[in-house]
């Protein structure tokens, strides 16, 4: 049992992490207009990264992960992204959840019991984030032992596929304060239920169901975070600065391959030829803004060794949106090199320039992302 368990351990360190994700993603590539023109989720691609141990990649070794870099799994969703972006930004979103656990676990000594059932299991966390802002949503009563649960919770990426939604809801204390708590929920849990109405212009692959909770009893001791409702708390410090890299891999990896595509169909796009060196020059120097500010932000992380602090914060959001501006102006330049014929499903071009729109709606969006930046720049 020993050899077995080293025989696995020296396995994992020594996988080809981005050498194994462009081979799978051969598949995914073949199989992502079906999934997108169906709007399902990508249960086979996941099935292959399961059988591969790519969610628990990131889990340090010694509780049974793959011990990669956070750097490392950003460049892997990159890669992922460039043959299915449904597939990487679903992906992403499991691994924003392990990341904001891996610094918990390095710098609190924390979250190891879930590091390793994800590691060992190969669980799907699903994160419900979009709702779980400031003063988060749903109602939360208090009950023996615990708290009856009840909400709807909207783009929760992966829901059609997940094993435990990471969440949270507003309860109101017995000093007539509002709180936040912040626990997990079993996908298999009574009065667990989701919603068929991931029916969206772009991302249509990524099983983003809204998921009800209608009385789902939460114990006392799955409470993980207790904060003020409505109030910014030192938790986002870690979170977003782990999460927000993750998320906009998945953007730049469309980009380059909208870039590709544009590079490649482009030079035979006679219509465009006495000025297609002007549209690619320009191309590039969009796609170089999306990498150079992606870049930045998860030299931020540094691997997970950084101090939360708002500085850091701020700066996360403002590059996040930067970059998903970025990524959006590259994906439209493409398209402008090859003409009309990018408006055709058949083009993969089409797809990805939906795809791509999703990238302003992560935390923080735009008007939101600009007034707490300018607000706490301001009170400096």
């Amino acid at each position: 049992m020993e050899t077995l368990q080293l025989n696995e351990r020296v396995q994992k360190k020594n996988t080809d992490w981005r050498a194994l994700i462009n081979e799978l993603g051969k598949d995914f590539a073949g199989r992502a207009g079906h999934y997108d023109q169906a709007g399902t989720f990508v249960f086979e691609n996941y099935e292959q990264l399961k059988a591969h141990r790519f969610f628990s990649a990131m889990i340090p070794e010694e509780l049974g992960g793959g011990g990669i870099s956070h750097a490392e799994m950003c460049d892997i969703i990159r890669i992922m992204a460039y043959y299915c972006s449904s597939t990487a930004l679903a992906f992403s979103m499991h691994q924003h959840l392990v990341a904001a656990t891996v610094w918990k676990y390095k710098h609190q000594g924390e979250g190891a019991p879930l590091l390793q059932r994800v590691a060992k299991e190969q669980l799907v966390l699903i994160s419900t984030g979009a709702r779980d802002w400031l003063e988060s949503n749903g109602e939360m009563v208090k009950a023996e032992g615990g708290y009856l649960f009840s909400g709807k919770k909207y783009f929760a990426s992966q829901s059609a596929g997940g094993d435990l939604a990471i969440t949270s809801a507003p309860w109101l204390d017995t000093d007539n304060e509002w709180q936040v708590l912040h626990f997990g929920v079993s996908m298999k849990a009574e009065g667990v239920t989701v919603l068929d109405d991931w029916d969206v212009l772009g991302m249509r692959a990524t099983g983003s169901q809204a998921i009800q909770f209608d009385k789902v009893f939460v114990p006392d001791s799955a409470i993980s975070l207790t904060r003020p409702g409505g109030k910014f708390h030192p938790v986002w410090d870690v979170v977003l600065t782990v999460a927000m890299p993750l998320i906009m891999s998945a953007y730049v990896g469309t980009a380059e391959k909208a870039v590709e595509i544009a590079m490649s169909i482009g030079k035979k796009y006679y219509r465009n030829q006495g000025h297609m060196h002007y549209i690619i020059g320009k191309l590039n120097n969009s796609l170089l803004s999306a990498r150079t500010q992606w870049k930045a932000m998860y030299a931020l992380t540094g691997n997970f060794d950084f101090k939360p602090d708002e500085n850091i914060t701020t700066d996360m959001l403002s590059l996040k949106t930067n970059v998903a501006d970025a990524a959006q102006q590259t994906v439209s330049e493409a398209m402008e090199a090859i003409g009309g014929q990018s408006f055709y499903r058949k083009n993969v071009l089409e797809r990805l320039f939906r795809d791509v729109q999703a990238a302003g709606f992560h935390p923080l969006p735009r008007w939101e992302q600009y007034a707490f930046t300018g607000e706490r720049l301001l009170a400096r």
